[in-house]
């Protein structure tokens, strides 16, 4: 006869300042979540809670207050190494019949709640953590950037950051301009606005990572009313930036239990073909081709025409994405990772996003590649 043993525990995973850990209780699977901030956990426990009366969640079965923080007992999803996630499914050469199932259904029911729960809110009464939080004194702008220069590609582009707005940018043989301190100014007061803005209940920060498969949804601290047009910008610049490229590179043990996607990088990751600057014309000159995987194309496309297309048709008829678009992006791409710690070329490529999305010509539907066919070459 075979016993059981009443606990088994394993391998603890550290995402951010979070701890997790799988366990089986008297044979019942759970996932254990160790978080030490308070508002932190009260935020996750209200945001489970929210989210659960529209999409599927796995069950909150118990949470308690523990030496130096809390700890929430979670059912755990089935899964195990390269299964799970939606990670899983983009992992892979082409996209499958299940990426295409998973997206039907991942659109359809963000459609349908997104549009059900839709409505113009004060800020106040939305979810700040990702957007106003980091805008605001003290965030991430502050942490990252205030009182600091850096030089545009060490070795490559021996000018500080500072001084960009003194060149013309030629991105791609197109002419760009990039005011670093006002885009940061711009930034820091677009979201201390207090003008209404579209909002909606949905967990907040859609990353494949935090979506299962079969389709559930993880991480519950930023769950609540989310502005919609964040929600969006967070989904596709996740999905064709930060999951394939970025995320991997600078924190690689967010996929210890997800190895395929380091396989994956390089179709992810864009090629730097010319990085350098012409003094006598004050022309800093950068050529790149944007890399996305088959896959994460499909998801971005699916995303696109199945998700932001309709609901945008409904809320902003008429409406420019692109402009309701952009700060979210532009803090998506500063406030996540800090771009003066990054290596020269992924720094320099992403600043000539920046100064793309920032364009008056930005268009959404070509920079996140929302297309089946390859992305055209410049």
């Amino acid at each position: 006869m075979t016993i059981r043993p009443l606990l088994r525990i394993g391998p603890v995973r550290r995402f951010t300042r979070n701890l997790l850990c799988p366990i089986d209780l008297l044979g019942r699977p759970l996932l254990l979540k160790y978080t030490r901030d308070p508002a932190e956990a009260r935020d996750e426990i209200r945001g489970h809670a929210r989210l659960a009366r529209h999409y599927r969640v796995p069950t909150l079965h118990t949470h308690l207050r523990v030496p130096g923080g809390h700890l929430l007992a979670y059912e755990r999803l089935p899964g195990g190494t390269d299964k799970g996630l939606l990670l899983d499914l983009l992992n892979a050469d082409k996209p499958s019949s299940d990426l295409h199932t998973y997206m039907d259904r991942l659109t359809t029911t963000y459609r349908e709640t997104i549009l059900a729960t839709a409505w113009l809110a004060d800020p106040a009464h939305v979810v700040h953590k990702l957007y106003w939080d980091r805008a605001a004194p003290g965030g991430r702008l502050d942490t990252y950037y205030a009182g600091r220069d850096f030089l545009i590609a060490d070795g490559l582009i021996a000018a500080p950051v500072s001084r960009l707005d003194t060149y013309t940018l030629s991105i791609n043989g197109r002419r760009r301009h990039l005011d670093w301190a006002a885009t940061l100014r711009w930034l820091r007061a677009h979201f201390a606005k207090a003008e209404p803005v579209w909002a909606a209940l949905t967990q907040g920060d859609p990353t494949d990572v935090n979506l299962a498969n079969p389709l559930a949804w993880f991480d519950y601290d930023t769950a609540g009313m989310n502005s919609i047009p964040g929600e969006f910008a967070n989904f596709l610049w996740y999905a064709s930036a930060l999951g394939g490229w970025l995320v991997p590179t600078y924190n690689p043990a967010a996929f210890a239990d997800h190895p395929a996607a380091f396989a994956h990088v390089p179709a992810n990751t864009p090629e730097l073909r010319r990085a350098d600057i012409d003094h006598t014309t004050s022309t800093v000159h950068i050529d790149y081709t944007p890399r996305l995987s088959a896959p994460r194309r499909t998801a971005v496309t699916a995303y696109w025409n199945q998700l932001v297309r309709p609901v945008a048709d409904r809320l902003w008829p008429g409406a420019d994405l692109a402009n309701l678009l952009r700060p979210y992006l532009a803090m998506r791409i500063l406030g996540v990772y800090n771009l003066a710690d990054l290596a020269p070329k992924d720094r320099l490529v992403l600043l000539a996003r920046l100064a793309e999305a920032m364009s008056p010509t930005f268009d959404p539907t070509t920079y996140f590649c929302p297309l089946e066919s390859p992305c055209p070459a410049p």
